[in-house]
């Protein structure tokens, strides 16, 4: 499988967001997310935008979601989402509902095992139920709680290979990485390479140190793209 640079757009404004989306696609960016923050401030009429914008381009709607499977996959769906997100925290006839919305409408399934307390039996779970990529993701809060108490911060390389071998369909890896640990994942059999907070030296804006994020993103997909193809098979 060709890698595939998604940026997550965690922006709370709607025309911020499609600048930025407009920026990355110029760089090489495959995939635009529409992450949780703009989701929660924005809404079905946020996906609408990003698909009336790039009417091409994949869009992944980081749903989160926890209860009401169908309905949430399927608004997203008609909003014009390709891909949705559903935690293996959730019930498992919740992610079962979300799998069939996906296979009803057309979208892919994403399955996020953050907060698992063994991370590969949840990654395997999210598969058998019939995920269609799984998101190896160790939560801000999480990264955040344990360093404050001056301890390592956790990262999802921890069990990046582990993850992708008790799986065969394609990971990425979320939460906390650094560009070059981020452009690094296709080396551990994980494809999908995913940019956010990492780019930035505000973990809450996207800026990067010269200030120049377009030619920054080129670079990185440049990078990422040329790793050629990667074996996801086991």
């Amino acid at each position: 499988m060709k890698p595939i640079v998604q940026i997550s757009l965690d922006l709370t404004n709607i025309d911020e967001a499609l600048e930025t989306a407009a920026l990355a696609m110029r760089a090489g960016v495959d995939w635009l997310e529409a992450g949780t923050p703009l989701i929660l401030a924005e809404g079905l009429h946020g996906v609408r935008k990003l698909r009336e914008a790039f009417p091409n381009t994949p869009i992944v709607a980081d749903l989160k979601t926890m209860d009401g499977g169908y309905l949430e996959a399927e608004m997203m769906a008609k909003a014009g989402a390709t891909h949705v997100v559903v935690m293996a925290r959730a019930h498992e006839e919740t992610i079962k509902c979300v799998v069939q919305a996906g296979k009803d409408h057309g979208v892919k399934v994403m399955g996020d095992n953050l907060g698992c307390p063994d991370m590969v039996a949840g990654a395997k779970f999210l598969e058998d139920l019939g995920c269609d990529y799984i998101v190896h993701h160790i939560g801000y809060d999480e990264r955040r709680g344990i360093a404050a108490q001056g301890r390592r911060m956790p990262s999802p390389l921890d069990q990046l290979r582990e993850v992708v071998k008790a799986v065969s369909i394609p990971v990425q890896a979320v939460g906390g990485l650094s560009l070059e640990q981020a452009i690094s994942t296709p080396t551990y059999g994980a494809p999908l390479v995913v940019l956010g907070a990492p780019l930035t030296i505000d973990a809450d804006a996207f800026k990067t140190a010269d200030g120049d994020l377009e030619a920054s993103l080129r670079k990185i997909c440049d990078a990422v793209h040329a790793h050629g193809d990667v074996d996801i098979s086991n």
